[in-house]
C-alpha cells in the first residue's frame, strides 16, 4: 500500500467525520423547534456510511495497482457516505394548550432529537476526525523521511 492511499482514506474519513458533525450541528439546532402537527416537525438526521469496498476494487482491478498478490484484493479503502435518513423515532407530543402553535387538542410537537446523545456523537465525530489528521500528518512523516533518505541524511 503506498503512503499516497493512506492519505486518500485519511482524507475519505475526514470528510465522513466532518458530514457526521454537520448532521450533528443541524440537529442540535433544531432541538428546541416547536410545530403544530407531527408531519411538520424536524426530525433527526443521520448519515450512513460503508466502507467503499466495490468501488475499490473495481478501481484498482482497472489500475492493476494497490493488490493483494495472494487474494487479488485491495490492501485499503476509504469510506464512502450512503445517505442521510430521518429518524423513525416519533415526535414528542407536549400538552399545552396557551402555546400560539397548540393543535386544535392543545399538543404541540417536538422533534426527536436526543441532546445528550448528539453531544455525545459530535464529541466522537470530532475525535474521529483528529485520529483522521493524526494518520495523514504521520503519513507525511513518513513520506518526508523517505525522501531524506534519498538525500544520504
Amino acid at each position: 500500500m503506498s503512503i499516497f492511499n493512506i492519505l486518500d482514506i485519511a482524507g475519505t474519513a475526514m470528510n465522513a467525520q466532518s458530514v457526521r458533525l454537520n448532521a450533528t450541528a443541524s440537529n442540535l439546532a433544531n432541538a428546541e423547534s416547536v410545530s403544530s402537527s407531527i408531519e411538520q416537525t424536524y426530525k433527526a438526521r443521520r448519515p450512513l456510511f460503508s466502507a467503499a469496498y466495490a468501488e475499490a476494487v473495481e478501481r484498482q482491478k482497472e489500475n492493476g495497482e494497490g493488490l493483494d498478490p495472494v487474494s487479488g484484493e485491495p490492501y485499503g479503502v476509504g469510506v464512502s457516505l450512503r445517505g442521510v435518513v430521518e429518524s423513525d423515532a416519533p415526535a414528542i407530543q407536549e400538552y399545552n394548550p396557551n402555546h400560539p402553535m397548540a393543535d386544535k387538542n392543545g399538543y404541540i410537537y417536538r422533534p426527536n432529537v436526543n441532546q445528550v446523545e448528539e453531544l455525545t456523537d459530535m464529541i466522537s465525530a470530532n475525535r474521529s476526525y483528529q485520529t483522521a489528521v493524526q494518520m495523514a500528518e504521520n503519513a507525511k512523516k513518513m513520506l518526508l523521511q523517505t525522501l531524506r533518505l534519498g538525500q544520504g541524511q
